[in-house]
């Protein structure tokens, strides 16, 4: 059964969501749902001397009160020439450095009408550097009728929308969403697990749940490839 998934865009998030990518057949980047000040949309962690620092990408006047895709990020100078130092100081020494900070600035570097086409483009840019395909829509796009309903009542009308009967979310919704309630609608409800992923982080104790970027700096693309479907659905 062709399975379906919907979660807000965040700009190279960690392993986890990419799980739950990999666990769908497509994914609606929940881009016209209210910003969230202080979340994952814009902010992430990466490794600086053994600790997790979060980096931030600045955006225009930021309010719960607007949707993400009315968010607009504002990358300048300043702020690209203190990004680079950062991940030169994080991972200069990381076997995949290189390619992983031009993926990285790549991304940065190119104007976006909102937040959540920068999100999204962190997400293409990854899969095309492993060489992988993502099928994705936005909700904006996809569904703007269904905009303003009940939370769980919006998800499964998208899904069905899109023609599909079963819905992947996030392990931590099943404190929101109830198996038996989308049963009764017609929807099957399944939650992705991420299964326990370590590598080496210049021989330090491990840090889990870092952004992708940490991912793709010490590990090489098949590894990284086969950490992608280390992943559980219950």
């Amino acid at each position: 059964m062709k399975a379906l998934s919907i979660m807000q865009p965040y700009v190279f998030p960690y392993i986890g969501y990419f799980h739950l990518i990999e666990a769908t057949d497509k994914i609606v980047f929940y881009d016209d749902v209210n910003y969230i000040k202080r979340g994952w949309i814009n902010r992430n962690n990466i490794l600086i001397n053994g600790s997790e620092f979060l980096f931030t990408i600045p955006v225009e006047k930021a309010s719960q009160n607007k949707l993400i895709n009315e968010i607009v990020p504002i990358v300048d100078n300043v702020f690209m020439a203190k990004f680079g130092a950062q991940l030169e100081s994080a991972y200069k020494r990381a076997p995949f450095y290189k390619p992983i900070k031009e993926l990285n600035l790549r991304v940065l570097e190119k104007k976006y009408e909102n937040i959540a086409d920068m999100a999204i483009n962190s997400f293409i840019e990854v899969y095309h550097y492993l060489g992988k395909e993502i099928n994705w829509t936005k909700s904006s796009i996809c569904s703007p009728g269904s905009k303003g309903i009940d939370r769980a009542d919006r998800l499964i009308q998208i899904t069905k929308e899109l023609g599909y009967e079963s819905y992947v979310n996030a392990y931590n919704g099943q404190e929101l969403y109830d198996k038996e309630y989308f049963k009764s609608r017609g929807i099957q409800l399944r939650f992705v697990q991420s299964n326990k992923i370590e590598y080496n982080q210049f021989g330090n104790a491990f840090i889990p749940n870092l952004s992708i970027i940490d991912v793709l700096m010490f590990n090489d693309k098949d590894a990284v490839r086969e950490m992608l479907n280390e992943y559980t659905l219950v």
